[in-house]
């Protein structure tokens, strides 16, 4: 430059050169949240219900599953209900089971499609809770864990490809796997729940009767203050046989979400759970549609810290409105 000339000051509030032009937009951009990135949740019911969470019966499944694969969903994470409850949990069990037929229902319509379960005892037993008790009123450990491996079983007999152990007591991972292979399942996946405390289950617990009588409480769940004890527990967890790993509720698992993507190789997926749905989406009262941008962009946000993929009830409508968007 020639001396004495001063280079032009540039002005004030000037665009960055890398965000101006579209086409330099594009050449950067990373790549965006496509369908694929998503799992799709089915609450199952025997009857159709008029609750706060969006239901299905098995005769709708094959109709929704084949929504889901022309929109580009790659996978299925299904929850069901039970209208016979005991001490036991043991109808969980039954080979004709609501799960076992709407398993049997999704993998029959779409077989490419992943099929991933909730094993767990709170749809099933009278109290509402995710584990068995001694006659003390104790958490039962190895009854909770038998029975939450013959789910797993019964699941796989179905035709699930993953199986997700959701009481967060530790020691039903590794019962799950080793029952899983003793049964001739061994190629079908391990992906436990690890579980902060929060009010925003709520939704879900009410849809399917899984509100536990003792109260809110789930003795087995992690503070959300905690982030170092939730890296712990899922990190044993992958020790104890897991395949994959599930993060619930997606909105608190940022920070913990990074943490493990450096020190795990397994795949892992936050949940975004039923409070998330409710509160983060609304319907437009003009159009009918559920307007899912700011899930959307939680997913978006998540697949940036190193998701793998995002479960949510939005999954269909944020389908949609990425294929409309082109």
């Amino acid at each position: 430059m020639p001396t004495g000339v001063n280079p032009p000051l540039v002005p004030l509030g000037a665009l960055s050169p890398l965000r101006s032009r579209p086409a330099v937009r594009n050449f950067l951009e990373a790549p965006p949240l496509t369908p694929g990135d998503l799992s799709m949740v089915l609450l199952v019911t025997e009857e159709p219900t008029d609750c706060r969470m969006p239901t299905v019966t098995v005769e709708r499944i094959p109709a929704v599953m084949h929504d889901a694969a022309a929109l580009g969903i790659r996978s299925v994470k299904l929850f069901a209900e039970s209208e016979v409850r005991d001490s036991t949990g043991e109808i969980s069990l039954a080979p004709d089971s609501l799960m076992a037929r709407a398993v049997s229902a999704a993998k029959g319509a779409e077989s490419t499609l992943a099929i991933m379960t909730e094993t767990c005892l709170c749809a099933y037993t009278e109290t509402g809770a995710c584990y068995l008790t001694d006659r003390h009123g104790r958490p039962d450990v190895a009854a909770t864990v038998n029975v939450t491996a013959m789910q797993a079983v019964a699941h796989a007999n179905a035709g699930a490809d993953i199986v997700g152990p959701a009481s967060m007591m530790l020691a039903t991972t590794r019962g799950t796997r080793i029952a899983l292979n003793e049964n001739g399942h061994g190629s079908v996946s391990v992906m436990p729940h690890v579980i902060f405390h929060s009010s925003l289950y709520d939704g879900y617990r009410l849809t399917m009767g899984a509100t536990p009588r003792m109260g809110v409480d789930r003795e087995f769940q992690i503070s959300a203050s905690k982030p170092n004890q939730f890296i712990e527990a899922a990190l044993e967890l992958v020790e104890y046989g897991a395949d994959m790993l599930l993060l619930e509720p997606a909105l608190f698992c940022a920070d913990v979400l990074v943490a493990l993507k450096s020190r795990t190789l397994v795949p892992v997926l936050p949940f975004s759970v039923s409070g998330e749905y409710t509160m983060l989406s609304r319907t437009d009262t003009e159009t009918g549609k559920r307007e899912t941008g700011t899930l959307a962009g939680l997913f978006t946000m998540l697949k940036r810290a190193g998701a793998d993929a995002s479960i949510t009830y939005a999954a269909l409508e944020i389908a949609r409105a990425l294929q409309d968007r082109g």
